[in-house]
């Protein structure tokens, strides 16, 4: 009876012991950090990877202080082993477990941003996008038709993916990302021939892309963009030329040097707004909604002229020719009134 008690009396104390050992080691678990230095760790989730490797990839590269098995174990536990999503993650200072296992299984991973600058050309946008290393390559042929047979999309392409932060991850191709350029940019200008105003001289939402990339290359003033599409508008109505410096060096290619030079207002092309009346074939640029927004509302007004003050990229409008030489005279030749 003694030797019962006795082997019962440390059975107790044994579970006792062993319950105080698992509830402190449980605790540990859940409060103590990673050894993750201050930059962050990366790590990628492999296609097929189970949390079993995880846990041991982890602890064979330093980062977890815990018995190999510590994390697969609460895991399973936790029912959430065969959640882990796959894709690249930054394991952050002052992580614990539980936290990366959450991190894990919720698929947070890292999302590099990629910026599309208004009023670049679709070919810089493509070149930018082969020299970016976070980016798949899969577009053998980067030469701007050969890019939008390449995406799917029939048309030119000039203009036609919206500038705005893209946020994607590891993995992702340059083909992906055009791609969904090119859809925003079609929703955006969509959405913006509906709420277009009345009586516009456009026949196409097509024309008022290109009208929106025009808009564009002219003025980087937000409050102007209206009034330059009102000008532009009242031009087209009037059968006069649009006479915008942009579409020239469009049209000149890799011969503009930086300058526009008399004869080259006079080299007929097909973007040359000087010898040709009404809008050139295609944008000449990557507009942006406000861009688009304006072409589509053109403010009320008068002028038909616009001139650089040379003071922070405003303008000058005039109604009149009379009135827009003076201008000229004053801003861009430097002449007394």
């Amino acid at each position: 009876m003694r030797l019962i008690t006795k082997l019962l009396i440390m059975g107790i104390l044994f579970l006792s012991v062993a319950t105080i050992v698992i509830n402190y080691e449980h605790d540990r678990f859940k409060a103590s950090f990673l050894n993750v230095p201050k930059d962050g760790f990366v790590y990628t989730v492999k296609p097929g990877s189970n949390l079993k490797q995880i846990s041991r990839d982890l602890k064979n590269a330093g980062i977890s202080p815990f018995p190999v098995d510590y994390l697969y174990i609460y895991g399973r536990l936790q029912n959430k082993a065969h959640l882990i999503k796959t894709g690249e993650y930054l394991i952050k200072e002052n992580t614990t477990l539980p936290e990366l296992l959450e991190q894990l299984t919720s698929g947070k991973v890292i999302q590099y941003a990629f910026t599309i600058v208004e009023g670049l050309n679709s070919q810089q946008l493509i070149d930018m996008l082969i020299n970016d290393s976070r980016i798949k390559k899969t577009l053998t042929e980067t030469d701007l038709a050969s890019v939008m047979v390449a995406i799917e999309y029939a048309g030119h392409g000039e203009g036609e993916f919206l500038p705005e932060t893209y946020f994607f991850t590891a993995g992702t191709s340059d083909k992906q990302l055009l791609q969904r350029a090119h859809q925003l940019m079609t929703s955006v200008l969509d959405d913006a021939w509906k709420n277009k105003a009345e009586n516009l001289p456009y026949k196409t939402k097509y024309d008022a892309l290109i009208m929106a990339s025009i808009i564009e290359k002219e003025t980087g003033i937000a409050e102007e963009r209206a009034q330059i599409a009102g000008v532009f508008v009242r031009r087209l109505e009037k059968g006069m030329r649009l006479q915008t410096d942009p579409t020239v060096i469009y049209g000149m290619g890799e011969q503009y040097k930086g300058n526009i030079r008399r004869k080259d207002l006079r080299k007929d092309t097909p973007y040359n707004t000087y010898t040709r009346y009404g809008l050139p074939p295609t944008p000449i640029a990557l507009p942006s909604k406000e861009a688009i927004h304006a072409a589509l509302h053109p403010a009320d007004g008068k002028s038909l002229y616009f001139v650089a003050t040379g003071q922070d990229g405003r303008h000058i409008f005039s109604n009149t020719l009379t009135a827009h030489n003076k201008a000229v005279r004053k801003y861009q030749l430097k002449k007394k009134k």
